[in-house]
């Protein structure tokens, strides 16, 4: 029988060699705790060291998807829900019970995933306690939201997913000529004619324009769109580790369903956009009659990342509201239900408070 620990103890992982990792001093399972960052057995609190690898490689872009390493199959299984559709991806000795896209528990087994294996990994830094207690201060500023979906902001309602993405880094060399404006006033006429109108004195622009582009992340998966992903962003690059099986125990992920290839174009269009910008704020013009950027893009490299996300799902008068949380920085952003009541009472109010207004002007002489 071994010697019972106490849970602060901590014993290196290199010492364990499963399938998955069971706890030293009861057998449980373990399951990655994003206040300690180490893993934690459910059961008695035991926690083991999980040694962080931050030699994430970056892949070439012409040959490093096809050289990718594939998923193995013995380190995960995938589950399929039969009420949204939604495919997700659990560690080979656990099973998935509830879709976290939809909150039902209609989810078969499907097998495996067969795509590439994530080469890097944004582990969870905000707990599900965390989480859930910064969701209900961002749902107090939303003052017609209905208290039932406030309440339903809990623990039990928030669901940790590893979000699927692809992040690429390239230098740029751009090349750009265009013609731009700058706004004059000028006074004209006389008497009663005389008065200021605003010209534009233009010029044509040319030059050239470098920036390295780090880390731009883009979206694999429309469960998570991109549009969504900005407004969780930024995730931080510097956090990002070695990919292991340690880091989804205890949650779920999603596989890539965009190709690396429309990803990249992606990639492009938001560093054309960056690049466009940037070379509008260096000519201090005021009006841009035409810019025509031509770019080159060298050294592309990319990786796999999964990136933390928390889910929450509301049904409000058989309509779904999804809030979503970043699982590293707790950063929130969704679409809340509107309450009626809510929106009459305030209306009301604003009516009596107006007449009351006009009511004190009047009282106090004014005209």
């Amino acid at each position: 029988m071994s010697e019972k620990r106490n849970e602060f103890d901590f014993v290196d992982l290199k010492e364990i060699d499963t399938d998955y990792e069971k706890c030293p001093n009861c057998s449980g399972k373990m399951v990655f705790d994003p206040d300690s960052q180490m893993l934690k057995c459910e059961y008695c609190g035991f926690y083991k060291r999980v040694e962080k690898n931050k030699n994430v490689v970056e892949r070439d872009i012409e040959h490093g998807f096809e050289q990718a390493e594939k998923w193995d199959k013995n380190e995960q299984a995938t589950y399929s829900c039969e009420n949204c559709g939604a495919t997700v991806i659990v560690s080979a000795s656990e099973q998935a019970v509830i879709c976290p896209y939809c909150g039902t528990s209609h989810v078969i087994k499907k097998g495996s995933f067969d795509g590439l294996r994530p080469n890097a990994v944004i582990p969870f830094m905000v707990s599900a306690s965390q989480a859930a207690a910064q969701a209900k201060k961002w749902a107090k500023k939303k003052i017609f939201a209905p208290k039932s979906f406030k309440k339903s902001l809990t623990v039990e309602n928030l669901h940790g997913v590893y979000e699927p993405s692809f992040t690429f880094d390239s230098q740029t060399e751009s090349v750009y000529r265009g013609r731009v404006g700058d706004r004059h006033t000028r006074t004209v006429g006389s008497g009663k004619n005389r008065r200021t109108e605003t010209y534009i004195v233009y010029r044509n622009v040319s030059g050239d324009y470098s920036r390295f582009f780090d880390d731009v992340i883009i979206a694999a998966n429309d469960n998570l769109d991109q549009k969504t992903l900005d407004k969780l962003s930024p995730y931080k690059a510097k956090d990002a580790c070695v990919y292991e099986s340690k880091y989804l125990s205890g949650y779920v992920a999603d596989g890539y369903k965009r190709e690396l290839k429309t990803c990249w174009n992606d990639a492009k269009d938001s560093m054309t956009r960056s690049i466009r910008s940037d070379i509008e704020s260096s000519l201090h013009c005021d009006v841009v009659d035409y810019l025509n950027v031509s770019t080159r893009y060298d050294n592309v490299t990319f990786k796999y990342m999964l990136i933390p996300v928390y889910i929450m799902n509301f049904l409000f008068k058989k309509k779904k509201y999804r809030v979503w949380m970043n699982g590293s920085t707790a950063k929130v952003t969704g679409k809340t239900p509107v309450s009626p009541i809510r929106v009459i009472i305030a209306s009301v109010l604003g009516l009596a408070l107006s007449a009351l207004l006009v009511w004190l002007f009047y009282l106090l002489g004014g005209e």
